[in-house]
């Protein structure tokens, strides 16, 4: 069966020397073999259980925060998922956002103030993420996370993380982009003029620093896609994550490491969602190989955590003990960069 790569956001047309057509139609002659849809479609329906796994203990052993890791990225996972047709825990999804809402909810007034929460920007960056992934509508609270946005390291030309935790709490443009795309998604029309003017602020500092990992150029990538930046950067950004595409077909965290699923995950979803792919797709192939020779027979994929811990260990019942937060966010990008190759249909 021949696979269809789809492209799913019609702004990524206008990279018009990169992508003839808003669906890539590619066969296996024009390089590496394309992974059959039944094939990923069984890497999916593997791997959402475990992710709701994960979400629902990360919600119960943590009553009152929500996570990244364990919350952020499964709801994206599932979100995406079900647009492909894969069957969800709707219930499941809608007490995941309405978690997620409450949790923003109880930091009002800090948020007024530009004092934040635990984890400040990425955590309300990545939660007004998972928001806008389940269709939540704009409200009094996201107005407050957004007016925190606007407040909080307003004199610095970019916005950075509280904590060093790598990969997702570490890089300057990881949290310039939940940032922004908080902002453009949830701001009010009071708030627009200084959205405008950070946004402006925040995209010269973009365009003029190099990135050194590959968590920066998935973020730098996304962040100049989001911010309308000139298409050859664009370019540039999309090549620099390309060419470090290892012989296996995945990517590394850093050039020492080896490849794994939570590098090449974000790597493919941003290539996908920012319209950035080769004309024949050949590197998504191989990305997508790739992730499916490692998933584990559970539906899992393990990632070596690298972060010194800050917080109390938690059994969230995801698997691979003390690396499950960096396995369940790694999983939630896998699957996400897997569902996107398969054509949106309804849920069944």
């Amino acid at each position: 069966m021949k696979l269809t790569f789809w492209m799913s956001s019609p702004a990524a047309l206008s990279l018009a020397a990169w992508v003839a057509a808003s669906v890539l139609a590619v066969s296996p002659a024009s390089g590496e073999e394309a992974p059959t849809a039944d094939a990923i479609r069984a890497a999916v329906t593997k791997a959402l259980p475990l992710l709701e796994l994960g979400a629902k203990g990360s919600m119960e052993q943590r009553k009152q925060c929500f996570t990244c890791h364990n919350q952020g990225l499964p709801i994206q996972a599932l979100t995406v998922a079900r647009s492909r047709g894969f069957k969800i825990d709707e219930e499941h999804l809608k007490t995941q956002i309405e978690f997620t809402a409450n949790f923003l909810a109880r930091n009002k007034a800090n948020y007024l103030l530009g004092k934040g929460q635990g984890g400040q920007i990425d955590t309300a960056g990545y939660a007004l993420w998972a928001l806008d992934n389940g269709g939540r509508a704009p409200d009094e609270t996201t107005a407050a996370v957004t007016e925190f946005l606007l407040l909080f390291q307003k004199d610095q030309e970019f916005y950075q993380p509280q904590s060093r935790r790598p990969p997702t709490e570490r890089s300057h443009f990881t949290s310039s982009f939940v940032a922004l795309r908080g902002l453009k998604k949830f701001g009010t029309t009071e708030q627009q003029d200084r959205i405008t003017a950070r946004t402006a602020q925040v995209s010269k500092w973009l365009l003029a620093t190099v990135p050194e990992e590959t968590e920066d150029r998935v973020f730098r990538l996304r962040a100049l896609h989001l911010v309308g930046a000139p298409e050859v950067d664009r370019q540039r950004a999309s090549e620099e994550l390309l060419k470090a595409q290892r012989e296996d077909g995945g990517w590394s965290q850093l050039a020492d490491l080896a490849s794994d699923a939570y590098a090449t995950g974000t790597v493919l979803v941003a290539l996908h969602e920012t319209g950035s792919l080769a004309g024949d797709a050949a590197a998504y192939r191989k990305g997508l190989n790739y992730l499916l020779s490692i998933q584990k027979p559970d539906g899992s994929w393990h990632v070596v955590s690298r972060s010194k811990p800050i917080q109390a260990f938690f059994d969230s019942g995801y698997p691979h003990g003390k690396d499950q937060f960096i396995s369940c966010a790694a999983a939630g990008w896998a699957t996400t960069a897997l569902a996107l190759a398969l054509p949106p249909e309804p849920a069944k």
